[in-house]
């Protein structure tokens, strides 16, 4: 698709969004219907372009790709007409006050490579719930599945409500340039910063949900186990290429090699005595990754791991000891099956740690000491949090789930998502019964005296 037909794309949804069809709630739920239908009849051809495009085995694809958007139109189909409805708040004597959510009009949605259908099609489902037409640009990193969500969207719904566009860089780069209502943008924060900027030209809302480095603490005082298992799936899934896995260990210098002892074995565990023949363990998505990745592993000592194989694009989950904090590891988000180990003795050594840095899209921490806990949730500031796990916080239909800083603007999943793509319109509607005369000039009731005597009892 040309620049020429993107932009009478754009002039044609914006004119099917001024007929308001859109607005109403039968018709979304029926869109909602459909997608969940499309989905659920085509998820095994879904799955298998996913595994193409980045590895994945069909069991992560349909649990961390298909089933997440599944529920989601679930959850919207269920509960819209109850998170729709105007919602009456206190008001002054003699009026009554609403706030309507109400679609902002064009939404654009960009999205990444390393979950291409999760991340395409979740925040579409809470686009549409709320009302807006939707441009969704698939990543071309993710060619397989892109072409496929294409195809599936294009024969079943009309472009004027929703349309895919492919392209390069610069087709999203066209797209975010355009006068949308607003973006929705999943993926690095370099790349957030030039869509937030290119948005402000517009005065555009906007989502970003970005990345980051997610510290992941570990206490003397914690089931180690567990811990260690928990981590080691959360940094292995998808190959390391999730936004919020563990990006690296700040663990109690006591228990540093017991941790190494459990990481090896657990990795034995899940995936045999060499993760490379494991069909579970899933390879680094381009060949452009994998360079990234074995240059960052030329820093410290690997201390567990470290075996690659570039014709494969194969990475070991690998641990790396004698990191330095300056180290380019420690400068940006690994996104990768390599974990930086780091040791602290006092836990106010790893809350400094972490606070020199840009603010998380996640934090980790495996503790069963309440006031540990406490001391660094009060101490710490990042997009989520999950105690004694990793990842798991953001699949709970009921928390939002986004970034803070450098990790993301705004938060969406479940109803959340509905007041991401909605705006909260103040109404407010007085009685023509009687009327406030005291609120008009001249001010006949109020005097210099009373108004100081009133902020002398406020005070």
């Amino acid at each position: 698709m040309d620049f020429q037909e993107i932009q009478a794309l754009i002039e044609k949804q914006k004119s099917f969004f001024a007929t308001g069809k859109t607005k109403k709630l039968e018709f979304r739920i029926k869109q909602l219907q459909k997608l969940k239908h499309l989905i659920a009849n085509n998820w095994e051809e879904i799955v298998d372009c996913i595994k193409k495009d980045i590895g994945r085995n069909e069991i992560e694809g349909y649990v961390f790709d298909i089933l997440p958007v599944l529920k989601e139109c679930d959850l919207f189909i269920k509960n819209l007409k109850k998170w729709a409805k105007p919602q009456k708040v206190q008001s002054a004597l003699g009026t009554s006050s609403y706030i309507f959510s109400e679609p902002y009009g064009s939404v654009l949605i960009l999205s990444p490579w390393n979950y291409p259908f999760f991340l395409a099609l979740l925040p579409a489902v809470g686009a549409i719930a709320a009302g807006n037409t939707v441009i969704l640009k698939p990543s071309e990193l993710s060619p397989h599945t892109s072409s496929y969500i294409k195809e599936m969207i294009v024969n079943n719904f009309p472009q004027e409500e929703f349309a895919i566009v492919e392209g390069d860089a610069d087709s999203a780069k066209y797209l975010t340039a355009q006068k949308f209502d607003y973006i929705f943008f999943t993926g690095s924060p370099k790349i957030g910063k030039v869509v937030y900027e290119t948005a402000a030209r517009n005065l555009i809302p906007v989502t970003l949900e970005l990345g980051g480095k997610s510290p992941c603490i570990v206490d003397e005082n914690s089931d180690f186990e567990k811990a260690v298992k928990r981590i080691v799936w959360g940094k292995t899934i998808n190959g390391g290429q999730t936004c919020i896995a563990p990006d690296y260990l700040l663990i109690n210098e006591k228990v540093k090699t017991k941790f190494v002892e459990k990481f090896n074995y657990y990795v034995k565990e899940f995936f045999g005595e060499n993760p490379k023949e494991s069909k579970f363990y899933t390879r680094i998505a381009n060949k452009k990754s994998f360079d990234r990745l074995v240059s960052l592993m030329q820093q410290g000592d690997i201390i567990a791991g470290g075996t690659t194989d570039e014709n494969d694009l194969y990475i070991a989950p690998t641990l790396i000891d004698n990191i330095d904090c300056s180290d380019e590891i420690m400068q940006e988000e690994i996104f990768g099956p390599v974990l930086p180990v780091l040791t602290y003795t006092e836990i106010q050594e790893a809350i400094d740690f972490i606070n020199l840095h840009p603010k998380p899209l996640a934090l980790y921490i495996f503790s069963n000491d309440k006031k540990f806990v406490n001391k660094i949730l009060k101490s710490t500031s990042s997009g989520g949090v999950c105690i004694n796990d990793t990842i798991l916080h953001a699949s709970s239909k009921n928390m939002p789930f986004g970034g803070v800083g450098n990790s993301g603007i705004g938060a969406y999943i479940g109803e959340y998502s509905f007041k991401t793509f909605s705006h909260q319109k103040s109404v407010l509607k007085n009685s023509s019964i009687i009327d406030r005369d005291f609120l008009y000039p001249p001010y006949k009731i109020f005097s210099f005296k009373m108004l100081r005597y009133i902020v002398n009892k406020m005070l």
